[in-house]
């Protein structure tokens, strides 16, 4: 893969963990409104549950209080027929002649009774039937209020569970985004060592023949040169062949051809040549062997005046150190 590759490559990750961090963004916004919403749900169930328990509570005074109505017009109702019993008791015994009067006078206060029984029944009745409406009315609310807190149960559960789901979306997507993130430097480091190779190889005189075009001069001196070393080559390849076939005749013990006498001659010449010139560069060289050892004595003793010091070789890759103002001779630093 080229860089230009793993530049497209590391473009469209970093498009795609764009991508995954903004679906990321809004599952978690998602996840902190269905959040929110639960906990909502949790407080209207506990407002509900709390509104169901006074809605109860007053539902049990109302029907203690109905039994304690009911219980009095029972009372009542008994006290009633027992007076009855013992009005007509008593005027049983009163004769003709009281009777009238008295029966006149009981009748009256019987009937003011009666109709205040009446009247008290009725505004008894009336209030028992207003409890008992309103006993109904609570029933028929905390019914409601209970269908209502199933709904909210409901809905709770189903946002407990969508929340569940997002928590796992988001973590895959965190996952992913681990290993989009992971992808991406490994991707980056393979551009930068392609790169590095790359321009390695530019330096290098290395060159991309479907991008760079390379133009070259009609008279070129690198072709020139290519040019005449083979033709050398060819000539220097003629003259081995020639030597060759001159080698083969003298070893067989036969005559020189024509053809070979030049070349013959020609090469004893051009050996002499070479040995005086062989001859006369290691007397140049055996010269500057002595002028050197003749300036490094010289120098060595320079630096030994100087300095104070003197390094010796003493055997292959061991070097000795003295020191003019040692105490003894042997006072030295052998190093390697």
């Amino acid at each position: 893969r080229t860089p230009d590759d793993l530049s497209r490559q590391i473009v469209a990750l970093q498009q795609r963990e764009i991508v995954l961090k903004e679906q990321n963004s809004t599952v978690m916004n998602s996840a902190r409104i269905l959040e929110k919403a639960r906990q909502q749900l949790q407080e209207e169930i506990l407002r509900i549950q709390s509104q169901l328990l006074d809605e109860k509570k007053k539902r049990e005074q109302h029907e203690a209080l109905v039994r304690r109505l009911q219980k009095r017009v029972l009372l009542l109702t008994k006290e009633r027929d027992g007076m009855r019993a013992i009005l007509e008791s008593y005027d049983s015994e009163l004769t003709p002649s009281e009777h009238s009067p008295q029966l006149s006078r009981r009748m009256r206060e019987a009937e003011e009774m009666v109709q205040k029984l009446h009247a008290h029944n009725t505004e008894l009745e009336a209030q028992l039937a207003q409890v008992m409406e309103e006993v109904g009315n609570h029933k028929q609310r905390a019914e409601m209020l209970e269908v209502e807190m199933k709904v909210l149960k409901s809905q709770e559960c189903t946002a407990e569970q969508s929340t569940a789901i997002t928590k796992e979306e988001v973590d895959t997507l965190r996952l992913k985004i681990e290993e989009l993130e992971a992808e991406r430097s490994k991707l980056e480091e393979e551009k930068r060592s392609l790169e590095m190779k790359l321009e390695k190889l530019t330096l290098q005189g290395d060159y991309d023949p479907s991008r760079t075009k390379v133009l070259h001069f009609s008279m070129n001196p690198m072709s020139l040169a290519k040019q005449q070393r083979k033709e050398e080559q060819q000539q220097l390849q003629e003259e081995c062949e020639k030597l060759r076939e001159l080698v083969r005749v003298l070893e067989g013990g036969g005559s020189v051809p024509g053809n070979l006498e030049g070349v013959g001659s020609f090469q004893s010449q051009e050996i002499a040549e070479l040995k005086k010139q062989v001859e006369s560069a290691e007397l140049k060289n055996q010269r500057l062997k002595e002028v050197f050892q003749t300036k490094i004595q010289e120098f060595r003793k320079v630096c030994y005046t100087l300095t104070g010091y003197q390094i010796d070789i003493t055997t292959e890759n061991q070097y000795r150190l003295t020191s003019i103002y040692a105490e003894h001779q042997g006072d030295c630093l052998l190093f390697k």
